[in-house]
């Protein structure tokens, strides 16, 4: 993939001026003029800095070397507090679109991003934010081509909302997708599940305790390249974001009019997300997540695709938790520890606001 020159936006071209300092976000910085320049230039190019957006267009051209399917997704990115024990706002959006865009076996090659700011957001926060999107960004080897932002009234936008569009190629001979799950198919995931939302919890002082709970988010296409070189004809990748692991089992089997039977006993949930669970009366596989995927392969590949994902940083706890059946379609079932099975419906209403 190549990004030419010239061709992305930051609100048209910026000239060189003298910067003035602010600690606060005011509405004048919304208003697209010197104001609006001066935080472009302070805040957001010294960090996103690419060819694309020095060009100062209100596009994007893009030029893939290898011509094929295109997957794009977009995402809305709210989250309070807007930092919280292993990562932030911003690395949330870049990692969240940057998983969706793979989900489909695709190769991600860039990424754009909007910024709504509130009015009073402090400057210093918004670059530590941009600074983290800037380092994700480069981790995962995707770059952001092309922003926007916006000002609004004090009370109108939770401090800052990030919104992100992914866009990547899709290898010849790849059809990944939820409706492709098949009886005889193992499901694996690829670490412990629910730290991303016991994480935020922590941040806002609800669990009532000091916890050493970090949240998962990562982006993980390199983990899901490294899968796939491994075991090429998986069937179905997912990240279990909102709803968790027992939602998101529910949305494959519902495409794929499969019936998913898990495993309670092989799930991996780090002790002290089990304990803050517990105490507050969630279900962990209820729980969001921003940095597993889950992975259903065909039986005679699962073990190299296993070994693959434990080879990978963000992949090194992962395991086996279940397989796929022809019946009862479209419900996932759960062997519970004492021998019994019960059903794991989709989460009705909401447990976590302002989580992803």
């Amino acid at each position: 993939m190549t990004i030419e020159p010239n061709q992305t936006s930051m609100h048209g071209p910026v000239c060189p001026m003298p910067l003035k300092h602010y600690d606060k976000i005011v509405m004048g910085h919304g208003s697209g003029g010197r104001m609006t320049q001066e935080l472009i230039q302070q805040f957001f190019l010294p960090n996103l800095s690419n060819s694309a957006l020095l060009a100062g267009n209100d596009f994007a051209v893009i030029n893939p070397n290898q011509i094929g399917r295109i997957a794009i997704s977009t995402d809305a990115h709210i989250v309070s507090p807007l930092t919280f024990p292993g990562g932030d706002i911003g690395r949330l959006s870049i990692c969240g679109t940057v998983n969706d865009v793979c989900m489909s076996g695709a190769v991600p090659i860039g990424l754009t991003a909007s910024f709504i700011l509130e009015e009073g957001l402090s400057t210093h926060l918004l670059e530590e934010i941009i600074k983290s999107m800037a380092k994700t960004a480069l981790e995962a080897g995707v770059p952001v081509v092309a922003c926007d932002t916006k000002v609004v009234e004090r009370g109108k936008a939770d401090g800052l909302f990030i919104s992100t569009t992914g866009f990547g190629i899709i290898p010849e001979n790849l059809h990944i997708s939820g409706s492709e799950a098949k009886p005889g198919d193992v499901v694996l995931i690829s670490g412990t599940i629910g730290d991303h939302g016991i994480a935020v919890l922590t941040a806002r002082g609800d669990l009532g305790f000091d916890s050493n709970i970090v949240s998962d988010v990562a982006p993980l296409n390199g983990l899901i390249h490294q899968t796939l070189t491994a075991a090429p004809k998986i069937h179905v990748l997912r990240d279990p974001t909102r709803g968790g692991l027992a939602t998101t089992l529910n949305e494959i089997a519902a495409q794929s009019q499969v019936n998913i039977t898990i495993d309670e006993d092989k799930i991996p949930i780090h002790p002290a997300v089990a304990s803050a669970c517990e105490m507050l009366g969630f279900d962990p596989l209820y729980v969001a997540n921003e940095g597993k995927v889950i992975v259903i392969v065909p039986a005679d590949q699962a073990e190299a695709a296993l070994n693959a994902m434990r080879t990978h940083p963000y992949g090194k706890d992962s395991c086996r938790i279940g397989v796929v059946n022809s019946s009862p379609v479209s419900r996932v079932l759960l062997r519970t520890q004492i021998g019994g099975t019960r059903i794991l419906d989709v989460m009705a209403g909401e447990m976590l606001p302002r989580i992803c």
